[in-house]
């Protein structure tokens, strides 16, 4: 059973730091990806068996905490944390980094932000069909675009619990030599489509009401429904 207890959970964005070079799967957990898990047993099985798995939710870290988790972390780290430290490190020696997922104008808009905010980093670029399931010729294409792109760092997004099962489904089929993080929120943040809470929000852990305040019709039922169920299902765990 997949348990917030047992995870292997990064405790600091110091952590990052001390990630190896090479092929390495980077994915994050909150509270939905949490609730998710628990009926989705290959997204459980994504998430337990990456290479380093962070906690982008203060929920996350507090229930650690209360459970008193092998793994507790001292802060969130939310998935744009690892998209800015991923690209300054790679910006600085220099390299190539592909995006795969999202739309065609989120895309155009990462490469043109990109080119002026990490310079030193050619920006490659996927946009998958958009559909509930690939065909196997479709992940034919997807796979075939990432290797002859041999990037130095690799993001998906595609939301989730969708990006976290494609990567690990087809893990063995990469041959990359990079870090891959899946971050799906990120590409609009960073592309300027969707806007991210304001620096307060972020420090107190309330990034979650202000997405919910500006999308209500869309956020209501993760949020408000969501973080009620991640309640209910720690209360459970921590009960045995």
């Amino acid at each position: 059973m997949f348990k917030l207890r047992e995870l292997k959970i990064l405790c600091s964005k110091e952590a990052l730091l001390s990630l190896p070079e090479g092929k390495l799967l980077i994915n994050t957990i909150n509270a939905h990806s949490y609730n998710t898990a628990l009926k989705d047993s290959l997204f459980a099985e994504a998430l337990v068996n990456g290479d380093a798995l962070i906690p982008d939710g203060i929920s996350v870290v507090k229930a650690c905490r209360w459970l008193k988790a092998k793994s507790q972390p001292t802060e969130r780290i939310a998935g744009w944390d690892l998209f800015v430290f991923e690209m300054e490190r790679l910006n600085k020696r220099g390299g190539r980094c592909m995006f795969m997922g999202s739309s065609e104008n989120v895309l155009t808009r990462i490469k043109e932000k990109a080119a002026v905010e990490y310079p030193n980093i050619e920006v490659l670029t996927y946009s998958p069909p958009y559909k509930p399931e690939f065909s196997e010729e479709d992940n034919k294409a997807i796979i075939s675009a990432i290797n002859n792109a041999n990037p130095d760092l690799l993001w998906i997004g595609m939301t989730a619990p969708k990006q976290e099962k494609w990567t690990y489904s087809r893990w063995k089929e990469l041959d990359i030599h990079c870090h891959v993080g899946t971050i799906g929120a990120v590409f609009d943040f960073f592309a300027g489509t969707v806007e991210r809470a304001p620096i307060w929000w972020q420090r107190h852990g309330l990034e979650w009401l202000y997405r919910l305040i500006r999308e209500p019709r869309r956020m209501w039922k993760r949020y408000i429904i969501g973080n009620a169920l991640f309640l209910w299902n720690v209360m459970k765990e921590k009960c045995g």
